[in-house]
Parts: structure tokens; sequence; C-alpha cells
């Protein structure tokens, strides 16, 4: 019988290693690749701050999971996992409902031989009274665009009233990478706006504030990374305050643990990361206190040989160091290379290799204003590199990504499209 290989969570690792996996054993007939997500698109998730911005049309840029399984030798399945016997080897997927309430699928069960879980991470509000119900996230699509509605919004309103001025103030809580690049996307997109006639709110009266609760912008980057940034975020006119951890989140702003209040009508928590809360009831598989399922370094959990997670919702840990591999995008690419090789190698009862995290660096983009960012390799060292050269190399990085999905001639085809496409339609997405 086919050796069956189902992947939960078709993020950007998730969708990567079916796509791996498809285009090898499904193609061959050597294994059943099955994909779960809960959507049916999939949008690259670095990029959802551009989406909330406006920056980015996530109707253009997305990805078809019935496409790209039909193209690769893979199956999805639309669902939500809601259960696991690893017993019986099989997982529970939750009915999934429209906007009305209507059933779309029903719930039902899949078995498995060989399950892999890539369900990612959420944002971690640590608890924080108010942040729930004041603040919006951005882990998903409908998330940003969610925001992107509501600054629409506030504009059109101004607009409509004709010979008055108007001020935004907008919040961002937490200056890791989402949260230094968005309020930069913002303050671009204010720009845009008003280029466009949108000027009832201009630019120098959109006030956005940076909340960060440690001592410096970017604190899991290196210092020399997070110094020229935080000096650009304040030559384009954004507030940074630094040592400033919130305490509550109110309609009318955001209170601090030092007394202050800030203002904000728009209100974004960025700070944080935990997994889905539901791992930690998974037939007793064995998470940790952010609900991250543990790992050996082979990227089998701890407790089932024949389960495996990979990317933010895996603590796995770094060889050589006591910590784990850090939640990042390379990360997850770099496991989904080992776990399409692994995976092979297992049905061939061969031993599995041992993940090794290698960090490439860093890079961080300021919308069109400026990029700043670290490279790392046996060849060229550890090269600091701002500007033009940073903004190409970041853009890159989506590129890698595309060709991981769609391979280089179409990619290449999109590229050009994208040239094309920027002298047909708005630079921001104005509905």
């Amino acid at each position: 019988m086919t050796h069956r290989i189902v992947i939960v969570g078709g993020g950007a690792g998730g969708l990567e290693l079916a796509t791996r996996l498809g285009r090898t054993l499904g193609k061959r007939g050597k294994a059943r690749i099955t994909l779960i997500d809960a959507n049916l698109t999939h949008i690259w998730k670095p990029l959802l701050h551009e989406v909330a911005a406006g920056s980015l049309n996530s109707s253009a840029d997305e990805l078809n999971y019935v496409a790209q399984a039909k193209w690769n030798h893979f199956e999805f399945q639309m669902g939500r996992m809601s259960g696991l016997e690893r017993e019986r080897k099989c997982v529970h997927l939750a009915a999934s409902f429209d906007e009305h309430g209507v059933e779309l699928v029903p719930a039902r069960t899949l078995n498995y031989d060989t399950l892999v879980i890539a369900v990612g991470s959420t944002t971690n509000d640590f608890g924080t009274k108010g942040a729930a119900e004041h603040c919006i996230f951005l882990d998903t699509r409908e998330q940003a665009e969610r925001f992107h509605r509501r600054l629409l919004s506030h504009y059109m309103r101004a607009h409509a009233t004709e010979g008055h001025h108007s001020t935004i103030e907008m919040a961002i809580v937490g200056a890791g990478a989402t949260g230094v690049e968005l309020a930069a996307e913002l303050h671009h997109a204010a720009r845009e706006l008003a280029a466009y006639g949108l000027d009832g709110i201009k630019p120098e009266n959109v006030r956005i504030t940076l909340i960060e609760a440690g001592p410096r912008v970017l604190p899991a980057l290196p210092e020399r990374i997070g110094q020229p940034v935080h000096q650009t975020l304040r030559d384009l006119g954004v507030t940074v305050l630094t040592d400033a951890a919130v305490s509550e989140v109110t309609e009318e702003g955001l209170h601090t643990k030092s007394g202050d209040f800030v203002p904000a009508t728009l209100k974004v928590w960025a700070a944080g990361i935990r997994a889905p809360s539901f791992l930690h009831e998974l037939d007793e598989l064995e998470t940790n206190r952010i609900n991250q399922l543990q790992v050996l370094p082979t990227l089998q959990t701890t407790r089932d040989e024949n389960i495996f997670a990979f990317g933010d919702c895996a603590a796995c840990p770094q060889a050589d160091s006591d910590r784990n591999v850090p939640p990042r995008a390379q990360a997850a690419h770099q496991q989904a290379s080992l776990l399409a090789k692994s995976l092979a190698r297992r049905l061939e009862g061969q031993s599995l290799p041992s993940y090794r995290y290698r960090d490439y660096g860093s890079l961080i983009s300021l919308s069109s204003f400026s990029a700043v960012g670290n490279l790392m390799g046996n060849l060229t060292g550890n090269v600091m590199l701002e500007g033009w050269l940073a903004r190409m190399f970041y853009v890159s990085l989506y590129r890698m990504h595309q060709i991981a999905l769609y391979g280089i001639a179409r990619t290449a085809l999109m590229m050009i499209g994208d040239k094309i496409s920027t002298s047909t339609v708005p630079r921001l997405k104005l509905h």
C-alpha cells in the first residue's frame, strides 16, 4: 500500500515541503502526499505588513492550493486540525463554514503513515488587558486586510469633509522586524495616499508610535543593525519608545507600566509569538510553555517517531547551544529542504540526518526609504548592507520562495509581469 504523508499547515514551510515531496515521491508514485490548510490560498507571511499598509495587493500575489497541488502531484484538503489519535494514526479535521455559518466542508478523519505538523505561530499578547479586544494582529491575510480597510476608512471620511484636515494616530506594539517594517510602510502609505488626492489627512498629520518593551529596536538582531534602523525611523517622523512595556490597551490608546499613555485610533500588536494552543492537547505530544512541539534534531517529535514538526510551531534544539532554533523564515526553509530528503530516506529504511541551523543573516526593509541588514556565509563572512543593495537582497528572499514553489521559469515570467503591471495599477491598494 502506498505510504501516506500528511502535512498540516500550508504556510511557507509546509507548502514548500508538499511541493518538493510531490515533485519527487508523489510524481513517482512512491508516496501519497496530502496538504491540509484552513484556507484556499497562500500568501507569504513576511509580506503581511505590506498587505496591511496597502503596498501589496494580496489578491495578485496569492497562491491557490488546489492549483499548486495539481501542478506538483500532491493532494489538498481544506480543513483545520482539531485532534489526533496516534495509535490509530489519524488526524481529525473540524468542519469549515462560510461567513454566513453555512457548512462548506464537513468534519472528517484522515489516516497517515507519516504526519508533519507545520502550523506556524500566532501573536502572543502575553495576556495584556485589552490587547485582544482593541489591537489587530498580523497573523493572517484577513487580519492584514482588515487593518487596511480601517486605514482607508479614516482617509475616506477625512476626504469627504471638505476644508478640514484630520489627524490619525497609530500605535504598533513590538519593535521586531514586523513592527519596524510596518511603521515604515505606513509612513510610505501616508505619502502615497496624499499623492492620490486623499489629502484630508496630510502625511505630517499621520502620527505613528512604535512601542518596544526592551531597550532597543530589533532586539533579536545585532545592535549594529538596530541603530541605523532606529535613526531612519526617527528621520521619517516615527516616534520610537523603548523600555516601554504595555500594561493595558483601551479604545483610546495604550497605557505603559511606567504610567505613560499613547493615544491611538489604530493599534497593532506585533510583539512575541506562540504556537497555536491546540498543539498542547494533541494526544500527549510534548510541548513547551508557548505550545511549541518539542522535537529531536531529526525534527521528529519526542514521543512519536512517525510525527514530525518544523517551523515556528516546533521547539528544535540548536547544536552546541542551550537555545532552540529561532522562529525565522530561513529556518523553516532549511527544515523543509531537510525533511524533503529525510522522508525519502525514511521510505527506504535509512537513518535520518539531524538539522543544524545556519544563520545566513538578516535583512530589514524600510519600505522605499531604505533597507538594512547583514549577510553571513563561508564566502562572505559577516557583511553589513544598507540602502539599495540591501533592498535588492531583501526582495530576492521572496523570489527564492517563489522559485521553490513555481520553479525558475515561471518565477521569471511573474517578475516580468510585476514589472509591466507597475504602469497600469495604482502604487497603493485603494480599496
